[in-house]
């Protein structure tokens, strides 16, 4: 299984961003899709996740009501619609895919991860 992100880069605050991450390779159709997040010198928090086939997509707070997760599973990409944008959102993003199980918040209950994409917020 492999996972491509892309849609990162620099923006001024309160603007937005659309990150991408395609899924490719043998994969069910029952596995969860999680967005995490690594500012520097901070632990990987968890962002958001859907499940491919119902199921979410639910939000951490910090992120509630800005933020907005969708699927299309036609061509299996999940999109992270980042509105409001602050620079305490600055941060390297990464999708990750849980094989089994429901969306979890923690990093290490994911299998795949993909490679990440930086996204600056300015003030």
């Amino acid at each position: 299984v492999q996972l491509q992100a892309s849609g990162g880069g620099l923006v001024q605050a309160e603007g937005s961003l659309r990150l991408s991450c395609k899924a490719s390779g043998r994969t069910s159709t029952s596995y969860s899709v999680g967005w995490f997040r690594q500012a520097p010198g901070k632990e990987r928090e968890f962002v958001g996740g859907i499940r491919r086939s119902g199921g979410g997509p639910y939000y951490a707070d910090v992120v509630k009501g800005r933020f907005t997760i969708a699927r299309d599973n036609a061509v299996n990409t999940f999109y992270l619609q980042m509105n409001s944008l602050k620079p305490e959102d600055t941060a390297v993003y990464y999708c990750a895919l849980r094989t089994v199980g429901l969306i979890a918040t923690m990093a290490d209950q994911y299998n795949y991860w993909g490679q990440g994409t930086l996204v600056t917020v300015s003030s």
